[in-house]
């Protein structure tokens, strides 16, 4: 049996007291309007939205704001009177109509040749949200099948724009994931997160396909943390494991495809200089990079040697939500100049770097990529409270600037859409 917790529709399996659970956290509904009007567009103009993200980021709370979750057009694959009224695929979903939700289909790959019949039907009696905790396995599937007939929406917890400018200190050590932001102290955010790591690499994973050891995932993922904001090297890491280094590879593979780690790429501009050619690796969510580092509180996160990474990672996610660019590279040379993000938006470069000081200046490193790179904008964002010209396209910034909309951000940092 399983329940369902009201404020984030998260599932809890029967072996967790799920009234216990649910008294840890706040009643508020948070608000998430950027993300349900993109869905809504989606659906609009495409028969087959794609929404996916890491496990309990969310997703199944927005899907019950377009179709209830006691509606025959609602199947969560996680739910037996769901998978039961799915044993014959075509003959439960080709006499609906409207808008139907599957929730956790990656657990169904042999939906997605039924799901490309029906969405070839004309006149289109109805179209499908369907939603996944994996990256590759489901776009693999979904593509070969839905190709030309789908969109696909990537998202994650709360952004700091739902989360609230006032509660930015607590969002960067919590993290986005609900449940995490909105335990009711500290301590309990740290508990649900160490607990959320083992379901994850214990149940999540091979549910998934993803057979990997548990303690070795474990070991690479909790490495890994401390190389948050560092040059991949797989080299050093698999020695330390002692690991081949295709092995090493596979398991930053495997937690970027389940959305817990990014690998930044490169950017590599037409200059005579010898330019760093291997990915950054940061945690998506801060608050897990904070747990399997063993920090629990304000005041640990301020004084630990990590902590201008986390504020590097932190920055990057809250830029690439508030942005959404075409493409999102770092940049990297040698003799030592780089560029914390690089975002192409609309044909525009806008750069950024992530500063965890009082008072950011203009740089030697920072002209030099304002140059080499040809940026429209550079925006040093900080932790303070004030927005001040450090030249002509260069412009410090607090954190709170981009928990906008881009249109707003774009117009705040004099960065028009072209």
């Amino acid at each position: 049996m399983q329940t369902s917790c009201s404020l984030c529709g998260i599932k809890n399996q029967e072996n967790q007291n799920s009234d216990f659970e649910i008294s840890w956290y706040t009643t508020i509904m948070i608000p998430r309007p950027a993300i349900s009007n993109q869905i809504a567009t989606a659906l609009r103009r495409s028969r087959v939205v794609v929404l996916t993200g890491p496990r309990q980021c969310g997703k199944t709370t927005l899907a019950r704001t377009f179709v209830e979750p006691d509606s025959i057009n609602y199947f969560d694959l996680e739910d037996p009177v769901s998978i039961a009224r799915l044993e014959q695929p075509m003959t439960a979903l080709r006499d609906l109509d409207g808008l139907i939700v599957i929730d956790e289909v990656q657990r169904r790959p042999d939906l997605f040749p039924v799901l490309r019949v029906l969405t070839d039907r004309d006149p289109l009696p109805a179209k499908f949200l369907i939603l996944g905790s994996a990256s590759l396995n489901l776009l693999r599937q979904s593509s070969e099948t839905l190709a030309g007939r789908m969109e696909i929406i990537t998202m994650s917890g709360f952004s700091l724009a739902e989360a609230g400018q006032k509660l930015q200190s607590q969002h960067w050590l919590r993290g986005r994931f609900p449940l995490s932001f909105l335990a009711r102290s500290d301590e309990d955010s740290f508990v649900w997160r160490k607990n959320f790591v083992q379901t994850f690499l214990e149940r999540d994973l091979p549910q998934l396909g993803i057979q990997i050891p548990a303690y070795a995932l474990l070991r690479f993922w909790t490495m890994l943390a401390h190389y948050h904001g560092q040059i991949w090297n797989a080299a050093e890491l698999a020695r330390s494991l002692g690991v081949s280094q295709p092995m090493a590879r596979r398991y930053l593979d495997v937690l970027s495809d389940v959305f817990m780690a990014r690998q930044l790429q490169p950017w590599h501009a037409n200059l005579k200089k010898r330019q760093v050619k291997s990915p950054k690796i940061y945690f998506r969510d801060t608050g897990l990079l904070h747990q399997l580092l063993g920090i629990r509180s304000q005041r640990d996160l301020l004084t630990h040697p990590k902590s201008g990474a986390s504020w590097e990672g932190y920055v990057i996610e809250e830029a690439l939500t508030a942005v959404q660019p075409d493409d999102a590279y770092f940049w990297a040379t040698h003799g030592g100049a780089e560029l914390d993000l690089l975002l192409f938006k609309n044909g525009r470069r806008l750069g950024i770097e992530c500063k965890r000081v009082d008072a950011p200046r203009l740089t030697r490193s920072m002209r030099i990529a304002l140059e080499d790179l040809a940026l429209d904008r550079l925006l040093v964002i900080y932790p303070g409270t004030k927005s001040y010209p450090l030249s002509d396209r260069v412009m410090a910034a607090p954190i709170q600037k981009i928990a906008v909309d881009y249109a707003s951000f774009s117009r705040q940092i004099g960065l028009n859409d072209a």
